[in-house]
């Protein structure tokens, strides 16, 4: 897998998000921000759906590198227990069938599905779809 940032998922299958763990409070972030404050830890999978929005509009570029033909997409915050709330894609799921507190499930899906080789980047899916 290729991933849109280094650093961003482990190496393992399925991967998971790299967060960052700081030395001195132990609170935990994601994106890993490099720091030597803090130390690499893999987050968990699974999660819970903690707020939701539709991105209708094709964000600036840079930093977007999606498709000029844009499509909206569901952008979430899931919770992830004990670690962090993490911003990423919602995929496999119409936004009307959304509900908060809805487990789910880290994956990686292409930024553009309709170019092939296409970097991938963390979404997660209601938990139980593959």
């Amino acid at each position: 897998m290729k991933a849109i940032a280094e650093g961003l998922f482990t190496d393992e299958s399925p991967p998971r998000l790299i967060g960052g763990r700081h030395r001195e409070s132990g609170r935990i972030v994601f994106p890993f921000p490099g720091s030597e404050d803090f130390d690499l830890v893999p987050l968990g999978r699974d999660g819970s759906l903690w707020s939701w929005t539709v991105q209708r509009y094709r964000p600036k570029s840079p930093p977007y590198a999606g498709p000029d033909d844009f499509a909206p997409w569901i952008v979430g915050y899931v919770e992830l227990p004990g670690e962090t709330i993490v911003e990423a894609r919602i995929d496999g799921v119409s936004a009307e069938s959304l509900s908060i507190g809805m487990p789910l499930t880290l994956t990686a899906v292409p930024l553009d599905p309709a170019c092939p080789g296409q970097r991938m980047i963390p979404a997660f899916r209601p938990a139980g779809q593959s």
